[in-house]
């Protein structure tokens, strides 16, 4: 299914710019295909550059409350300067590539509910720059990811939410200036567990598989028995029973804690 977007006339009689995506459907480390046609208006001008991005709208603290950035956390430049003549179409083709650490926006064909990531456009003619709204793509787990939260599942554990927010993990390899948190509601076998949040910090060979419970002291506290991370190669994940590997954490934390 191809998304169409239509940007704003570039002043009276300008040109306009339309994306359309070929497939919206991609994976962390994948490719989205697509290609941005440039309507010429009723006058011949010149464009300064074209780009198309990935952007994502994140949570991010702003003192007792938590306010909405869009962050663009890749950028490929299509053209330079070119020239674009009355009534002609200029097609410029891309694909651009999704980095290993793109949060997931959808999980068993469901789309999960804010989590906004899309391609940007961007025009730059006569020292104006021209950006439209999202193209959204579908994010799907790596086959690694899938393993995690279907263990989660396994195990009885609902899907509860999802967010991104600003900021930065220690001790994982994380690049981008963000993260994603799938937060799960847990079953009555954990008495006392409110939630357990699970993050993935990718690359092309391995994830850092970061998880917190019952998320009561700060951000990912070093230290805390409810925190704890792994690194897992994706051509690994089917080595572990990732289930009984969750369980015997959850377990021996929620044992010390009288939760269980």
């Amino acid at each position: 299914m191809a998304f169409k977007k239509l940007l704003a006339s570039l002043g009276a009689g300008g040109a306009s710019v339309e994306t359309v995506l070929t497939e919206e459907n991609v994976v962390p480390g994948g490719v989205v295909q697509g290609e941005v046609r440039v309507q010429g208006g009723s006058v011949d001008q010149k464009i300064e550059s074209l780009s198309v991005g990935l952007q994502a709208r994140v949570e991010v603290e702003g003192g007792d409350h938590e306010v909405k950035q869009d962050i663009v956390f890749t950028k490929q430049q299509l053209s330079g300067a070119f020239e674009v003549k009355a009534g002609a179409v200029h097609v410029v083709p891309f694909g651009l590539e999704i980095p290993w650490e793109t949060p997931v926006t959808s999980i068993a064909g469901q789309r999960l509910r804010g989590m906004d990531i899309g391609v940007s456009t961007e025009l730059a003619i006569a020292r104006a720059v021209d950006s439209g709204d999202l193209d959204p793509i579908q994010v799907h787990p790596l086959p690694s990811q899938q393993a995690i939260i279907d263990a989660f599942s396994k195990l009885g554990f609902r899907f509860k939410s999802a967010d991104m927010e600003r900021g930065q993990i220690r001790g994982t390899r994380q690049q981008l200036p963000f993260y994603q948190e799938i937060e799960f509601y847990p079953p009555s076998q954990y008495r006392g567990l409110n939630q357990v949040e699970l993050t993935f910090v990718a690359d092309a060979q391995e994830m850092d598989v970061v998880l917190e419970m019952d998320k009561r002291g700060g951000l990912f506290s070093e230290g805390s028995d409810s925190f704890k991370s792994f690194t897992v190669r994706h051509h690994d994940i089917a080595s572990t029973d990732w289930a009984a590997y969750l369980n015997q954490w959850l377990a021996e934390v929620g044992g010390r804690r009288n939760w269980l």
